[in-house]
């Protein structure tokens, strides 16, 4: 049998008062690429903080690769790869020396990390930015810099804690291609993020993060279908929603509602709608007591 990328269970975390992570169990496969997603506050970079052996869980068991976050720390270390919500890159140095350098702390030659670091900043769009300092750089570029260091040499586990904020529409879907290509070549993915669109692109399964626990896992796909079906929705001409009519998505269910509509004399615009990651993240979210649309397998 196969040994998970990530394995949780039972994890709990507290911070005085107030329980983050309460009872959590979660696997994630190798190869992988999956997404956390949660409010502001659910526990997401507490997640992350604790898989990477950062902070240490109050109780329950996580492992990384098949090792202990917490009593083999060190192995963990060497099989990760994190990028945080915060730049970590040194302003004093350029774009150039920045990747070197870590490239170098990572142990390859000199001459390697230089060819590394021209592919990396060729990646991310920071060629012709390669030898000004970083204090110079836009909060954009500092934040593609960032990315490039997590890629200087490939780990078995990539975290990524909302790896897009602050890039450009093309910045971010340069990253997405990385990420796919990375997955691709085995390389595990554990990404965080504000954008639901970024989690429906990209990630292989979900979770939904809601009072410290899992309240809805699976694929993008099942997690939609779990909200509801396609929808015929009618408007009136300031665009206000008049009318509902539930339906398959098949061409013979779009005829029957369209019928039902004419039947009715309706008047107004159609548009057929389909449930969205918005939809299960409301769902999960909204209410105090949220419901769990999904359980995962034991």
């Amino acid at each position: 049998m196969t040994t998970p990328a990530i394995e949780v269970r039972g994890l709990r975390k507290a911070f005085g008062a107030q329980t983050v992570i309460d009872g959590l169990d979660l696997t994630v496969s190798c190869g992988e690429v999956f997404a956390l997603l949660g409010p502001n506050g659910a526990g997401k970079t507490t997640i992350i903080n604790i898989l990477t052996t950062l902070i240490k869980p109050d109780a329950g068991t996580a492992t990384v690769g098949g090792f202990d976050v917490a009593s083999a720390a060190m192995q963990v270390r060497r099989r990760i790869s994190l990028t945080g919500q915060s730049a970590a890159v040194d302003d004093a140095l350029s774009a150039v020396e920045n990747v070197v350098m870590f490239a170098r702390l990572a142990g390859l030659s000199s001459s390697a990390s230089r060819r590394r670091a021209k592919e990396l900043l060729e990646s991310f769009g920071l060629t012709d930015a390669a030898t000004r300092r970083v204090a110079t750089f836009s909060g954009g570029m500092r934040r593609r810099l960032d990315l490039a260091l997590s890629f200087v040499v490939t780990p078995e586990v990539l975290f990524l804690d909302e790896p897009t904020t602050g890039l450009d529409t093309l910045s971010r879907r340069d990253l997405w291609d990385i990420i796919r290509s990375l997955a691709a070549a085995g390389t595990t993915v554990f990404l965080t993020t504000q954008y639901l669109e970024e989690a429906d692109q990209l990630a292989d399964r979900i979770a939904v993060l809601h009072d410290g626990r899992v309240a809805a896992l699976g694929t993008a796909a099942e997690l939609k279908a779990r909200v509801g079906g396609d929808t015929v929705e009618l408007h009136d001409e300031h665009g206000g929603l008049l009318r509902e009519i539930a339906t398959d998505g098949s061409v013979p269910g779009l005829r029957r509602a369209l019928d039902e509509l004419d039947q009715q004399g309706a008047e107004g615009t159609v548009n057929l709608r389909r449930p969205t990651l918005d939809d299960v993240f409301l769902a999960v979210t909204a209410s105090e007591k949220a419901p769990v649309l999904a359980k995962e397998n034991a």
